[in-house]
């Protein structure tokens, strides 16, 4: 392609644009603050959230979001997830024909419980949407420390365009046609990473650190069979490939605010010194709200949710989680064995 917009120019969109701008003859990078589109201009260097890499000749910096999308090959979405639906009305009149749309947000809309996916098919219901998830921290990607990801789509033409645009000597790109799995996993391992956060602020092991990452992909898997998604996604990027790198890595920001919390700090206290989206946070009430509705177990989502919202001790927590009911550890195949 010769001409794409990247959609939001925090870490994440930065490092897409400076990974489209091998691929593409020219990308326009828009920017929300007119002082963060004039200082990268100056500097060529995204200095507010990812300083030290230098943006490519090809990279155009603008805050017009007319100018951004208008008669653009592809679109890439890579603001945070509660913003997507105000994002996509915006442009939505600037687009006239069916520009590839890829969403990088990881995220639930709360109230709707709408995947991004879902979003952006009533927003722009001309367009089919791809989703673009996986274990990449924009700080590596960034710096072409050797990557790979997945893109999910209905249409396998767009999933492959997709895959096609973001492919590089540095970035492996797959395609993956279960979009509910691959938003389902991008998104809740958020809440998950949170947990391992408040164990590794407390103080705990990598022996609870395992735990919670075993089962919370456990928790993550089950609630996705139960809207529709492949299981076997939770096993490729977007599922446990997307969680351990979140919930390990130093720079996560979902670990990172439960490592304070698990140390003391209240929540409102932590998301005011932030200077980016801990997507966890939104995710959680929309997880809990998800698992009721589709009745599925999710118990170290409750406990990351009565932490956040109502303050519980973490350490309180942690014995709950140990002290519930006894129970089989591979759930599908006991259950095949019951009815059998």
């Amino acid at each position: 392609m010769r001409d794409v917009a990247v959609i939001g120019a925090g870490s994440w969109g930065t490092a897409l644009a400076i990974v489209l701008a091998e691929n593409c003859e020219h990308v326009t990078l828009w920017a929300r603050r007119e002082e963060l589109c004039r200082a990268m201009r100056q500097t060529r260097e995204n200095r507010d959230y990812l300083p030290g890499v230098l943006l490519p000749k090809n990279i155009t910096v603008t805050n017009d979001l007319e100018q951004a999308v208008y008669k653009k090959e592809a679109i890439v979405l890579v603001v945070p997830s509660h913003t997507v639906r105000s994002i996509a009305r915006q442009i939505a009149p600037y687009i006239k024909t069916c520009p590839l749309i890829i969403n990088c947000a990881k995220g639930l809309e709360e109230g709707s419980h709408c995947r991004m996916s879902e979003i952006l098919e009533q927003e722009l219901p001309q367009c089919f949407p791809v989703i673009l998830s996986g274990p990449n921290h924009a700080e590596e990607v960034s710096r072409r420390v050797p990557s790979a990801t997945v893109v999910a789509a209905k249409e396998e033409r767009s999933a492959k365009a997709a895959q096609a645009l973001f492919m590089t000597s540095r970035l492996r790109v797959y395609t993956n046609p279960d979009v509910i799995g691959v938003e389902l996993g991008g998104a809740l391992k958020n809440v998950i990473a949170i947990a391992a956060g408040v164990s590794d602020g407390l103080g705990y092991g990598d022996n609870t650190k395992a735990a919670i990452v075993t089962r919370g992909l456990t928790e993550i898997a089950r609630l996705g069979r139960k809207m529709g998604a492949n299981p076997l996604t939770f096993a490729g990027l977007s599922g446990v490939g997307d969680l351990m790198v979140t919930c390990t890595s130093h720079h996560s920001r979902n670990r990172n605010l439960g490592m304070e919390i698990g140390r003391g700090k209240k929540l409102t206290e932590i998301l005011a010194g932030m200077r980016m989206v801990a997507e966890g946070v939104r995710t959680t009430k929309a997880a809990k709200e998800l698992g009721k509705i589709y009745q599925a177990e999710m118990p170290i989502t409750e406990q990351v949710y009565e932490i956040l919202f109502h303050e519980k001790e973490p350490r309180r927590a942690v014995v709950e989680l140990l002290k519930r009911k006894g129970k089989f550890e591979i759930e599908d195949v006991v259950s095949f064995k019951l009815q059998n």
